[in-house]
């Protein structure tokens, strides 16, 4: 796990205490860790107290490795903050990114409501089409029961 870290106290051997900071929970994404938490390291480091650092610790929390944060930090600034990105900023576009996820929730609802109700006419007007075929069929029995009738002259002929 990759932490920032500050040097606190340098030891006499050139061991040094670490107060961490800030814990890497993924790629992209680091939290502030809301307790003082320190690791002490006897191997020799070539960083001053206050220096800020980059550490990373396996499963047991022993130090694997320690680098100079300098060149990250300036990484953040010039990716972020020369843009004017800051946590307001980032704010506002999370909140315009959930109003149009938001909007574009209810023009899905919309569009599916619309199907629906295209699809009710479409049943709607396919009965209507059976019926008048079965009336059209009706009619055309009953006329041709009628002229059959007027052919063996027995209506309509005067």
């Amino acid at each position: 796990m990759q932490y920032l870290a500050k040097v606190q106290k340098k030891a006499f051997l050139g061991g040094a205490e670490l107060m961490l900071l800030a814990e890497q929970t993924s790629e992209s994404t680091w939290t502030l860790l809301s307790s003082e938490r320190l690791v002490e390291t006897t191997r020799l480091l070539a960083f001053q107290e206050g220096n800020l650092v980059l550490v990373e610790l396996d499963s047991l929390n022993q130090i694997v490795a320690v680098q100079d944060a300098t060149p990250w930090v300036l990484g953040l600034v010039e990716h972020y903050l020369a843009y004017g990105v800051t946590p307001e900023a980032l704010e506002q576009e999370i909140e315009r990114a959930e109003r149009w996820r938001q909007s574009l929730t209810l023009k899905s609802q919309e569009v599916d409501r619309r199907a629906l109700e295209t699809a009710a006419r479409r049943d709607e007007i396919q009965e209507l089409e059976r019926s008048l075929k079965l009336e059209r069929e009706e009619l055309e029995t009953r006329w041709q029961a009628l002229e059959q009738m007027k052919a063996e002259g027995g209506v309509g002929e005067e």
